[in-house]
C-alpha cells in the first residue's frame, strides 16, 4: 500500500476465513474441556461459562464471515450451507476451510472490493444481486465493513444471550 492509495485493503478472504475457522475450532476445544470439567470431574462450571461465551461469539463471527465469503466467492447454495453447517460439528470448520482453499473456491482477494464502474453487469467484480451490492458497498470502505461486522456479531451475540444456551428453558 502506498500513501496514494485511497483506502487500505481488508484482510484477504483466505486469511480471514482461515483465522475464524481455526478460532472456531479452538473455542470448540475450550467448550469441550469446560464440559468435561463440569460433567465428568464435577469440579467447576466456570469452563462452560467462559468457553461457551467465547465459542458463541466466535461461532457467530464464523457465520458472518462465511456468509460474506459465500457472497463474494459466489459459492453454490450447497457449498454455502455446508460451510455454515461445518460450524455445528466440533472441529469441522478446519477440513471445510482447508477444502475450499485447496480447491480454489475461496478467492485470494475480495472480488467485490473495487467493482469497475465501466464493467458490464455480471462481469468479475460487478455486483449482480442485492447481497453482492451490500457487500460491495461495505468492502469499498474497509473501516465501515469492520464496524458493521463487529456490530452484527455483537447484536447477534446479545440476542443469543437473551434466548439462552441450547436446551435451556425460558
Amino acid at each position: 500500500m502506498t500513501l496514494a492509495d485511497p483506502a487500505p485493503q481488508l484482510m484477504s478472504p483466505v486469511r480471514l476465513y482461515r483465522l475464524v475457522a481455526r478460532a472456531e475450532a479452538v473455542t470448540w476445544a475450550l467448550l469441550l474441556i469446560g464440559m468435561a470439567l463440569k460433567y465428568v470431574t464435577k469440579t467447576t462450571e466456570l469452563g462452560v461459562r467462559i468457553g461457551g461465551l467465547l465459542h458463541g461469539i466466535v461461532f457467530i463471527s464464523y457465520v458472518v464471515v462465511t456468509v460474506a465469503v459465500w457472497i463474494d466467492s459466489r459459492w453454490s447454495l450447497g457449498r454455502g450451507l455446508l460451510g455454515l453447517g461445518s460450524s455445528i460439528l466440533p472441529f469441522a470448520t478446519l477440513p471445510f476451510e482447508s477444502d475450499v482453499e485447496a480447491k480454489g473456491k475461496i478467492l485470494p482477494t475480495w472480488r467485490l472490493a473495487s467493482p469497475s464502474d465501466h464493467a458490464r453487469p455480471g462481469q468479475q467484480g460487478t455486483p449482480r444481486s442485492f447481497p453482492e451490492r451490500v457487500l460491495a458497498g461495505l468492502l469499498a470502505h474497509p473501516s465501515r465493513a469492520v464496524v458493521v461486522g463487529v456490530a452484527l456479531v455483537v447484536v447477534l451475540t446479545v440476542l443469543a444471550l437473551l434466548v439462552g444456551p441450547p436446551g435451556s428453558s425460558a
